[in-house]
């Protein structure tokens, strides 16, 4: 597949991943192969360098194991500046904070570990590995939106796509485990479904279509992101004059999905609080799962006939992996493409499974989430690119 690891890498290098978040952060070392040595969640991080109990933790890594070989960080926003892997120096730095306005809660967080990682260890290689690169293989039909030429010119409009590291993940461990790597003609969606859910679709080891775009509000129902909103719907709002732009992005952000759909007391989105009120009864908490279901089944429909037919789906993610539920109901109405599950595989599901039916025609998996091995296959990759 493209993108496979050349023969010779050194898998032995020790990798500090570090996952920075707009409200905590992720740190894990992964030593050879896939085995991760060390982990560390700051669950209410303040966005600085010398936050006290990140550098606790880099400062016991460094006594204790000594400096990582590389540092791999999740990047949210590669632009089109960084459409793959790259060594962080001061022009990779000063490229991720020109596209602060993308990201305006990540990019600040991204730059903040890689300072606070850098203080710690200044002599170790750090990498920037970008949750946009994975989808800048999407064809120009795909990418590009029906605006008028300057508009796209001026400001860059184009379909972005995210969780790149989770997506391509995925469809490289789909392929190991169906015997399909190195296959130009393997056919796979794939499933992110969480707080923040996308579908990709993955032809050969490239991603060629994606539900999120411009913004990850784009695509699917998500816990409070409405997903894809007639935009002429959006313009009449802000013609009428009754919801300020900042309330319109806001409602879009944190107040759609799932949990404006539900209207729970607490404002969940949360979708197993969703699934406890539909089994109450509730008829909100009903459409709301009904909603969901629906984009989900449209989503991947649309994505297998970007690649003219389907081989492989893969659930990943939070809901993904954890809901057989939703693997279900998406699975029934797919019949059509040869989706079919085994309902004991599927209700047992745990870690990386195959839950398909006997003689199904499509493959269907449940694959752990794995970002933190993405970012270390790719800080290896550049390392030791930078070396040769």
């Amino acid at each position: 597949m493209p993108g496979s690891e050349p023969a010779g890498l050194p898998g032995r290098a020790r990798v500090l991943v570090v996952n920075a978040g707009s409200s905590s952060m992720k740190l894990s070392v992964a030593g050879p192969g896939e085995a991760v040595t060390d982990r560390c969640a700051i669950d209410r991080w303040d966005g600085r360098a010398d936050q006290p109990e990140l550098r606790a933790y880099l400062r016991r890594l460094a006594s204790q194991a000594g400096p990582p070989d590389v540092i791999g960080h999740r990047v949210v926003h590669g632009g089109t500046l960084f459409t793959s892997a790259t060594l962080i120096d001061d022009e990779a730095r000063a490229g991720i904070a020109s596209l602060t306005s993308l990201a305006p809660l990540h990019q600040p967080r991204a730059l903040a570990g890689i300072a606070a990682a850098a203080a710690a260890f200044p002599a170790v290689p750090q990498v920037a590995c970008f949750d946009t690169a994975f989808h800048a293989t999407l064809p120009a039909e795909a990418s590009t939106y029906a605006l008028p030429t300057a508009w796209r010119d001026e400001f860059g409009l184009r379909k972005f796509g995210f969780h790149g590291l989770s997506h391509s993940y995925a469809s490289r461990r789909a392929a190991e485990l169906l015997g399909m790597t190195g296959s130009r003609q393997f056919r796979v969606v794939t499933c992110h479904l969480g707080a923040g859910s996308s579908l990709a679709a993955v032809h050969g080891g490239r991603s060629v279509e994606t539900t999120m775009g411009f913004t990850p509000v784009d695509g699917l129902v998500m816990a409070t992101r409405s997903g894809s909103v007639d935009p002429g719907l959006i313009a009449w709002l802000a013609s009428q004059g009754r919801v300020p732009p900042a309330d319109l992005a806001d409602g879009l952000e944190h107040r759609s999905g799932l949990a404006g759909l539900a209207g729970l007391a607490d404002g969940s989105g949360d979708l197993r609080a969703v699934a406890v009120a539909a089994a109450r009864g509730e008829p909100a908490a009903r459409l709301a799962l009904g909603v969901h279901a629906h984009r989900l089944v449209a989503g991947v429909a649309a994505m297998a006939a970007a690649m003219n037919g389907l081989d492989a789906l893969v659930f990943t993610g939070g809901i993904g992996e954890h809901a057989p539920s939703v693997r279900a109901a998406a699975a029934a109405r797919l019949r059509f493409l040869g989706v079919a599950l085994d309902q004991d595989r599927n209700a047992s599901a745990a870690a990386d499974a195959d839950i398909s039916a006997g003689g199904a025609g499509v493959r269907t998996l449940v694959l752990t989430a794995r970002e933190d091995l993405e970012i270390a296959r790719d800080a290896r990759l550049v390392l030791t690119a930078a070396d040769s």
